[in-house]
């Protein structure tokens, strides 16, 4: 088999929003230069995702100069949001944490809160070093996260995604694939790896980057929405239920922490330390 290589790199400035591909992206110990800065929350500062908003999937966050970030949404003018300034923060939850936060202000509420018909309010991460832990029982002292559901990085097999196709193919839910990879959101696909070989990964070198491969990702409802149309289906969770259930999870793709900071790049060998 070929040396394994990146094949994509994907980051999403604004929490289940759509964001986009670089060919490279700088690696900071909570993530992907930019990944997951912004979040939206409710009106009682909980975190709205595709899991409460499938429409969101619609929506896209393209990244600017200076970390701001273009909005842009079906039937929506398309709104630039700069990094507030973090003269107050208030505090949100996020899967049940508590993180301090700053407002972005109150164009970009208004401008979610009418797309989503809901009231919702967009929060800025603004010093990931400090504010959100990383899970103490998969972490080393000090290591934080931005708001990704709970790991710096998300990689992900492209052989393994096809072999889910395959299995889905076989299910009672054929129509709904083959399901494209980014129900799954990554950071990192890889390509040229047997299916399923990250299961057994413990290390893992990305070009000049290493990192280590703390847990499988647990799957939700996000992934059976549509990206492209904000439609539900079954699939993958009713072939991952039957195929990749690990405990009470079921599971798709790897949680990473960087070892060190530095560049990946698309094309860059993927290399197995452990």
């Amino acid at each position: 088999m070929a040396t394994p290589v990146l094949r994509s790199l994907h980051v999403h400035p604004v929490k289940s929003v759509a964001g986009h591909a670089p060919a490279e992206a700088a690696v900071e110990p909570w993530g992907l230069a930019g990944d997951r800065r912004w979040m939206l929350v409710d009106a009682a500062g909980r975190a709205v995702t595709q899991r409460q908003q499938p429409r969101l999937a619609l929506a896209a966050a393209a990244p600017l100069a200076d970390d701001a970030v273009r909005l842009t949404a079906p039937g929506a003018a398309p709104l630039t949001v700069t990094v507030p300034e973090p003269s107050g923060t208030t505090v949100v939850e996020l899967f049940g944490e508590k993180v301090e936060a700053v407002p972005a202000g109150a164009a970009s509420d208004r401008w979610f809160s009418a797309y989503l018909a809901a009231p919702v309010r967009l929060v800025h991460l603004d010093d990931p070093a400090y504010r959100r832990p990383v899970d103490p029982d998969y972490a080393l002292p000090g290591e934080t996260v931005s708001f990704a559901d709970g790991f710096p990085l998300l990689l992900a097999s492209a052989a393994s995604l096809d072999a889910l196709n395959s299995l889905i193919a076989q299910g009672d839910h054929a129509d709904e694939g083959p399901l494209p990879m980014n129900r799954f959101r990554p950071n990192l696909v890889v390509d040229g790896t047997a299916p399923w070989a990250e299961d057994g990964w413990r290390r893992v070198a990305v070009g000049e980057v290493s990192f280590r491969v703390v847990k499988p990702c647990g799957r939700c409802v996000v992934t059976t929405t549509d990206q492209a149309t904000a439609d539900r289906g079954k699939e993958p969770l009713r072939t991952l239920a039957r195929h990749r259930r690990f405990g009470d999870r079921l599971v798709f793709g790897q949680n990473l922490v960087p070892e060190h900071t530095g560049t990946v790049r698309v094309g860059d060998p993927v290399r197995v330390l452990a």
